[in-house]
């Protein structure tokens, strides 16, 4: 099984990863009038949520990094998958943003030289969270980069990222996988019983990580159940504003849950590093070190949230889309066939324009919640909206 396996429904794009890869090998060995099969010094891979953007990067610089190329099956393969690599660094953030001086010290660290492979490769996972400063201190080491340095960025969109990072990248565009081949995957890697995959793989609309989660966790079926139960609660307005409050409060829930398992543990690691609770005086700078941990985990926690609330939107758009398919006779797959006769009967009572509006309304509320937008009042908008229709 090699590195690239893992990469769902990605067939053009690996194409695309593995000639590189060779042409970059062709060029370490130096052979005269090497073909370098489109091998750059900076890429800019996008796709849609869940497509595998940053499992795309780690295949690649494993692939760069491998004497084979990416089989998989070699300690070079595996430390450059899990980051573990020294010539290969992972920058990625649960926080809102990519600040300055973590990319200063990614500059700092691809102007060296590789200590033992045959590249540096510096993977920026979130290049959609980069700040304006952030961005500014990246573009000179894109513009002029060491001679075997490879820069790897991966972002939503390419608009998330700037234009002057951007127009100096080789932009890859991954798809969104096949409902098929994600449900074969689950069934092949996770032995996951094939009704279950299928479940699984529609309902997460081609997002990998998603799908995985819904295959092996009940609990996560059963709250994507709860919100699917909202469309069909709205009978007033005073049932809008509540089912507003309860996809607020699980969303916090959910994120507060999450976070207990890493924030005790990271303010432990903390702790020891700066010798709190030893004997002798407390250190210095300790009380300043655990207060920006502690603004991190909050902004953490705010990101998380709004995370779990998108999800939710998103199912429920797919919930409205697949009345609209009803309602249309457009004869496509429903993403929740197992919701069958409650679609039927809420496109019954509805119109295609208002269903339109319905998912319009929930586009917005993304947008908003995004914007900043206190996620209560957008989400009460939204439901209010869904009743009016």
């Amino acid at each position: 099984m090699t590195v690239w396996d893992d990469l769902v429904g990605q067939e053009p794009a690996v194409a695309v990863l593995r000639k590189a890869v060779s042409g970059a090998s062709a060029r370490l060995r130096g052979e005269s009038g090497t073909v370098t099969n489109g091998m750059t010094h900076a890429w800019l891979i996008t796709g849609p949520p869940g497509s595998g953007r940053s499992n795309a990067g780690r295949a690649f610089a494993a692939g760069l990094q491998c004497l084979n190329e990416g089989c998989g099956e070699c300690a070079v393969c595996a430390t450059a998958l899990n980051g573990a690599h020294p010539d290969v660094t992972l920058i990625r953030t649960e926080l809102l943003s990519i600040r300055v001086s973590e990319i200063r010290e990614l500059v700092r660290r691809a102007a060296m030289s590789p200590t033992q492979g045959r590249w540096q490769v510096m993977l920026i996972e979130d290049a959609d969270r980069l700040t304006d400063q952030a961005a500014d201190a990246l573009l000179k080491s894109i513009e002029e980069p060491p001679p075997r340095t490879v820069w790897v960025l991966c972002a939503p969109t390419v608009e998330d990222v700037v234009p002057t990072i951007r127009s100096r990248c080789r932009l890859l565009v991954l798809r969104t996988p096949p409902v098929v081949a994600v449900a074969e995957m689950l069934t092949r890697q996770a032995g996951i019983e094939p009704a279950l995959a299928g479940f699984a793989a529609r309902a997460a609309q081609g997002h990998i990580g998603r799908a995985k989660a819904l295959a092996r966790d009940e609990e996560v079926r059963s709250r994507r159940s709860k919100v699917l139960e909202v469309p069909f609660e709205l009978h007033d307005i005073g049932a809008c504003l509540n089912a507003a409050q309860r996809l607020v409060e699980a969303a916090k829930a959910e994120a507060k849950a999450s976070a207990a398992k890493v924030d005790e543990q990271e303010r432990t690691n903390l702790e020891q590093a700066l010798g709190v609770g030893t004997k002798g005086a407390k250190p210095r700078e300790a009380g300043a070190a655990l207060k920006e941990l502690e603004d991190q985990q909050k902004a953490r926690a705010k990101r998380w949230e709004r995370d779990v609330l998108d999800r939710s939107l998103v199912d429920l758009m797919a919930l409205y889309r697949d009345v609209l398919v009803v309602q249309t006779g457009a004869g496509a797959e429903l993403i929740n066939a197992e919701l069958r006769q409650d679609i039927d009967r809420l496109a019954g009572r509805t119109s295609p324009e208002s269903t339109v509006r319905r998912i319009d309304a929930l586009t917005g509320c993304r947008e908003a919640i995004e914007g900043n937008v206190a996620p209560l009042l957008a989400l009460e908008a939204m439901t209010i909206a869904l009743f009016e229709g």
